[in-house]
């Protein structure tokens, strides 16, 4: 086999490339011979810092509320107690001043109704022994209404009777709550019978002295004839167990009965009750 010798050299060309001349200076984002990456002298390891007005809305964004509103909330949840409070007592201050302008009997009355109702005879009652005993008085309120006195002038059930958890008026009522009223658990509402004296005192000073009238009329008048007669004065003095004899009550239509009809009618029953 033949071995190589020495052999001149391969003859040499210049080479031109057509791309651009490489940069001298090393390579930073703000070097325009790459372009500026990011924006114009943007830095990507070092961000700009935020300005004044940024910082202020980052701070708000991530502060808890400044003390001085929790206080102006307080102040007006205090506020809108001690208002309450003053209402409450107004109330009650005008309905102690009506119950001394009722007499003797329309006092008397109301007790009857409040210790007819009031069954274990603890001088308080609940929502169903109120609603009742209002009823017995002439007063059919809704029940809106009778859980509004509740929960103005209630107490709860547990402080009147804290060691009963079952059983009675301490495990079952009007309860105080949040989301309003209910009819279950220890923490119901009670009145209290000086609310209960108040509360019927105001009602029955409201009432239209005509109005009642008419109702007491229509007790007598039961079957609607416009007038009451001698077989309704007998009943209902049956009834309220008035021995009253006929010539007694014969002479009470009599007296009466102006236009010669054998009754009394309203206007004769109105003017008989108003005294005119």
């Amino acid at each position: 086999m033949a071995t190589s010798g020495n052999h001149p050299p391969f003859p040499s060309r210049n080479y031109n490339s057509n791309l651009p001349a490489r940069p001298t200076q090393p390579y930073t984002s703000n070097n325009t011979a790459y372009g500026n990456i990011g924006g114009a002298g943007a830095n990507l390891n070092n961000p700009p810092p935020f300005s004044q007005q940024q910082q202020q809305q980052h701070h708000q964004q991530t502060q808890q509320p400044l003390p001085q509103n929790q206080q102006q909330r307080e102040a007006s949840r205090l506020e809108s107690q001690r208002l309450e409070r003053l209402e409450r007592d107004r109330r009650e201050a005008t309905a102690a001043q009506l119950l001394e302008t009722l007499s003797e009997e329309q006092r008397e009355e109301i007790d009857e109704a409040f210790s007819l109702f009031d069954l274990d005879k603890d001088r308080h009652i609940d929502y169903h022994e109120l609603k009742v005993a209002l009823k017995a008085l002439g007063f059919d309120l809704p029940k809106s209404e009778i859980l509004a006195e509740l929960q103005m002038h209630g107490i709860p059930a547990s402080q009147v009777h804290p060691q009963q958890n079952n059983g009675g008026k301490g495990s079952g009522g009007v309860v105080a709550g949040e989301g309003g009223a209910s009819f279950l658990g220890p923490g119901r509402l009670l009145l209290p019978h000086a609310a209960f004296l108040n509360l019927a005192a105001g009602r029955i000073s409201a009432r239209d002295p005509q109005e009642e009238i008419l109702r007491a009329f229509e007790l007598f008048d039961a079957e609607g004839k416009g007038r009451i007669e001698l077989e309704d004065l007998r009943r209902v003095a049956r009834e309220l167990g008035e021995g009253l004899q006929d010539e007694e009550l014969v002479a009470m239509i009599e007296e009466f009965d102006v236009r010669g009809e054998g009754g009394i009618d309203r206007d004769a029953f109105l003017g008989i009750c108003l005294g005119t």
